[in-house]
């Protein structure tokens, strides 16, 4: 087994750990998890916060590739999702302990908590500006203030709901993740689709008060 792959199976293993077990979990129950030594995961991370580091960069990165992928570009010109977005649905599953994990971060709170969330909303808008500029999305009078309610409401949707339906094994994250999904799915999708006002009466009372406080 060379390097990298090790480090890489210690990596996932932290995840998958972290997101079931919190961020009290040991080095000893991650080495478990990877089928490795506790000295090992120390050789290749040194310690457990380095490790968390390691780990918050991948989630970060599978969540930019998952936002990218929903909102690239149809290869034909047409609108709407391209084909990427079913294969998304249908491996919601396997996002499972790196969503998992993004909760537990939020739930920690803290310094890291705080940057990764920041990043998160910084790519959010950067994604969310492809989708504009490729037709998927509305164009907002204030993209980054978009951008960052939509990662509170995201984030915040699946916090509630956890409270709302304690899974029975939180080891089981794909379960978790597809409960969650038959739940949301339908009426996530609806409202950004369709929304809920009929007109724009508030949305022109609200940047109308805006203006005036400015």
């Amino acid at each position: 087994m060379d390097d990298l792959t090790t480090r890489a199976r210690v990596r996932d293993a932290a995840i998958v750990v972290f997101g079931r077990d919190g961020f009290t979990a040991t080095i000893r129950t991650i080495a478990d998890e990877a089928d490795v030594s506790a000295a090992l995961v120390i050789h290749h991370f040194g310690t457990k916060n380095a490790l968390r580091v390691v780990c918050d960069a991948h989630v970060f990165e599978l969540t930019r590739q998952r936002n990218t992928a929903v909102l690239a570009a149809r290869e034909d010109g047409s609108s709407g999702p391209p084909p990427a977005f079913g294969e998304q649905l249908a491996g919601l599953e396997q996002s499972g302990p790196s969503l998992m994990y993004l909760l537990r971060s939020i739930q920690q709170g803290g310094d890291l908590a705080r940057a990764f969330i920041d990043r998160l909303v910084a790519d959010t808008e950067e994604s969310m500006s492809v989708g504009v500029a490729n037709g998927v999305l509305r164009p907002s009078v204030d993209e980054a203030a978009r951008a960052r309610y939509l990662v509170a409401q995201s984030l915040g949707a699946m916090l509630v709901d956890l409270v709302m339906n304690p899974p029975a094994d939180h080891a089981d994250s794909g379960t978790i993740m597809r409960s969650y999904a038959e739940r949301t799915m339908v009426p996530a999708a609806e409202y950004a689709t369709h929304g809920v006002l009929t007109d724009s009466s508030m949305l022109d009372a609200v940047l109308e008060h805006r203006g005036r406080q400015r």
